[in-house]
């Protein structure tokens, strides 16, 4: 078992080091096109649109950990800032309300989630593929308005965004990362939730309650989409109501190229940053070169497009590295045996 510890260490250690030198490169290329890339403001930039991405996947980080998935990020993200905003804005709760408003929105389609996959067995794709539905439609039903806008040039602003130029929210995303990591490794839940992710059967058998602990990765997933719904309406106060399909995918992408199995069992909570923090470098870099050159391509599809490729590349180095692992044990009794 400690040696199997080890293998996944080297492997999301590995697989890091991949990412942040892959980063560096194409940080190098997008200068060489447009040295405003490296600009500070546009720096900053990018900061404050990685910070929500980044909370969305180190929470979604635990659900894939159990072999599960959260399609709802996404719209839960987007539904828990609009509704707390229509409530600042209609003079029925201060700014600094719609903190706990927008957290306690993101934990109850966490929760549901959780109850829909481990209490009434709905299949994690389709429970989390309604909740994403259900909370895009409501957030539309209850807000009438097109867009909702929050303060800007706030304390709120300043304390989950953008200081004077110092990319506060950031600074959270390293905190939250630490904790999670904490979670993740050194606490008994996460440590039940990678097992579950292993093998939920053999987890059930051994006594632990393994319903519980999957309602749980659920929660935390909801907790950070309604956290990164903070983030994102202090770095963008325009929010637009019924939005959000689309943000859940960057958040699993990231996930998965952080080295996360798609499997679930092995988790690399720093890797879910490193891999949002690679995508939110694409993004920006092809906007800029694809404004610079006057191409006529929409650098949203094309960065889909290189997303896609860069899941399937690390999905495929997932998959090839467990059965690298898987042959290494079958190897190694059959060498016992013929040495016996």
């Amino acid at each position: 078992m400690k040696s199997n510890d080890k293998a996944h260490k080297h492997f999301k250690l590995q697989q890091n080091i991949i990412i942040l030198f892959a980063m560096l490169v194409l940080v190098a290329v997008f200068c060489a096109f447009n040295p405003n890339f490296i600009d500070k403001y546009n720096i900053i930039s990018m900061a404050q649109s990685l910070a929500p991405y980044a909370i969305m996947s180190l929470g979604v980080t635990f659900v894939i950990a159990t072999g599960g998935i959260d399609l709802s990020i996404g719209t839960v993200c987007i539904a828990s800032a609009v509704v707390s905003g229509k409530m600042y804005t209609s003079g029925l709760v201060p700014l600094w309300a719609t903190i706990p408003i927008m957290i306690t929105i993101g934990l109850f389609f966490g929760f549901v989630n959780g109850l829909l996959v481990a209490k009434l067995k709905v299949p994690n794709f389709i429970a989390t593929l309604g909740t994403m539905m259900f909370s895009r439609g409501l957030s539309a039903l209850i807000v009438a308005d097109p867009n909702i806008f929050f303060p800007s040039n706030t304390w709120y602003n300043h304390l989950f965004s953008n200081a004077n130029g110092i990319p506060t929210g950031i600074i959270w995303v390293i905190g939250l990362m630490l904790i999670c990591m904490y979670v993740m490794y050194k606490n008994k839940a996460g440590r039940y939730i990678l097992a579950i992710g292993s093998n939920e059967e053999a987890t059930r058998l051994s006594g632990i309650n393994t319903d519980r602990y999957k309602i749980l990765a659920y929660t935390i997933s909801g907790l950070a989409a309604g956290v990164a719904a903070i983030f994102w309406s202090a770095a963008f106060p325009t929010v637009a109501a019924a939005t959000g399909n689309g943000m859940e995918l960057d958040a699993i992408a990231g996930v998965y190229i952080g080295g996360t199995s798609a499997a679930g069992g092995v988790a690399s909570v720093s890797g879910s940053v490193i891999g949002a923090a690679l995508l939110v470098v694409i993004r920006n870099g092809l906007n800029m070169v694809l404004a610079k050159f006057n191409l006529n391509l929409n650098s949203t599809y094309v960065t889909y497009v290189l997303t896609g490729i860069i899941v399937v590349v690390a999905v495929l180095m997932d998959i090839l590295k467990t059965k690298n692992q898987n042959k290494v044990k079958v190897e190694k009794p059959v060498k016992a045996e013929k040495k016996g």
